[in-house]
């Protein structure tokens, strides 16, 4: 078994006892919703194969992501990571590079932890029992039932914030997700009418509902399969169901950026500022509760880099972004650099390249090794940016990546 990351024991799943519903009407009900999904599911590349890994991988890229954008980063990191074993042996860099515009990049990260300790405790078999399952990096509860379910056929029925808003208005609950009591109740009725034979497909087909038909908005009630049962759609209330759950207030930041080039290549550091993205390359970049401060800011930081004071030029290009709670406005600076980059051609993946002057944490790279290296979301937007300025003059930056 594998010890939970946080040496904390894993939290068991709900008990399987909950029946609410009658029993005849919770077949019907089991019965309706795998004869449409068998018809209606759409061919995602997760779904060619039942393999431990492939629904591992998808359920990590589906934490905070819409499916249609994860899908051609499914694809393009399943070729380059076929296998768990390779997954795991792979620089966790490289790793990142592919992972590079899917955002939360944390769970990349425990995606490779995890790999490297099924390889080193499991023998790179993927664990089939819940507390180890449930250990692994970046696995919590839904994540595990959701594995088991599909990959294994194990009965444990998913709750997340689809399943939640089918639940609640197939059975009128008031409360939203983030309320305990809420939680608990949905848990326990899906429980109840999960299908035993078949719950992992019973679980995505509950999924895709509220994916494609129950949406938050404009549900389409006269497609769903559900739709004789629904209390929530005979009072007319659809949309009522669930509450809307509080929102954290925005907290709003200036960031100043600096983009840095020289001889064809580009300074790069890694990280962003305050914590965030802190394995990510990104262009020299500054927070503070104003664009002076900001400024302010990204002077020190480069001059900490560089050990050089280098001219910033006026905004050229700005930009809005949110991070989490954070509602970001960016304004993007150009300078010259009086370093001078290395004239040996330096390895992608050498973190310690040879930089001149500059601090371990920085790099130059070439055009080529920026459009493959793992690069922040900020640094790309910034580059758009620029490419979309005609006051940036961007061909004259030797930085056009065509």
């Amino acid at each position: 078994m594998i010890a939970s990351h946080d040496g904390r024991p894993p939290r068991k799943p709900p008990s399987p006892q909950a029946k609410a519903l009658p029993s005849r009407q919770v077949t019907a009900m089991r019965r309706s919703l795998l004869r449409w999904f068998r018809k209606h599911a759409r061919p995602l590349p997760w779904r060619e194969s039942n393999d431990f890994y492939r629904v591992w991988l998808s359920e990590i890229m589906l934490q905070q992501t819409q499916v249609e954008t994860a899908v051609p980063y499914f694809r393009r990191f399943i070729r380059a990571f076929p296998s768990l074993q390779a997954l795991a042996e792979a620089p966790l860099e490289q790793v990142l590079e592919y992972w590079s515009g899917l955002g939360y990049y944390r769970r990349a990260r425990h995606l490779h932890q995890a790999a490297q300790i099924i390889v080193a405790e499991c023998g790179g078999q993927f664990p089939r029992d819940w507390a180890s399952v449930r250990a692994l990096p970046g696995v919590g509860d839904y994540t595990a039932r959701a594995i088991l379910s599909i990959a294994d056929n194990q009965p444990y029925a998913v709750l997340d914030g689809n399943v939640a808003r089918v639940m609640a208005r197939l059975l009128a609950l008031r409360g939203n997700i983030r309320r305990a009591h809420f939680r608990r109740t949905v848990e326990r009725q899906a429980q109840a009418l999960l299908s035993r034979r078949h719950p992992g497909e019973f679980n995505q087909a509950v999924m895709e509902i509220g994916q494609t038909l129950c949406r938050l908005r404009e549900p389409r009630c006269p497609q769903c399969p559900l739709r004789r049962w629904c209390r929530a759609r005979r009072l007319g209330q659809t949309e009522a169901f669930p509450e809307p759950a509080p929102r954290r207030p925005a907290v709003r930041r200036h960031l100043a950026l600096a983009v840095i080039p020289q001889d064809g290549r580009v300074l790069v550091v890694k990280g962003l500022d305050e914590g965030l993205t802190p394995d990510l390359w990104n262009f020299p970049s500054a927070f503070g509760s104003s664009p002076q401060q900001a400024l302010r800011a990204l002077r020190r930081k480069i001059g900490s880099v560089t050990n050089a004071r280098l001219p910033l030029s006026q905004p050229v290009a700005e930009f809005r972004h949110n991070i989490t709670y954070r509602s970001i406005r960016a304004r993007v600076y150009l300078a010259k650099a009086e370093v001078r980059p290395p004239t040996r051609r330096a390895s992608q993946h050498d973190a310690a390249a040879d930089a001149g002057p500059l601090t371990a944490d920085a790099r130059w790279l070439t055009l080529g090794q920026l459009r493959r290296a793992a690069l922040g979301q900020m640094a790309r937007k910034a580059i758009q940016c620029l490419r979309d300025s005609p006051g940036a003059n961007f061909a004259q930056l030797h930085l056009h990546f065509g």
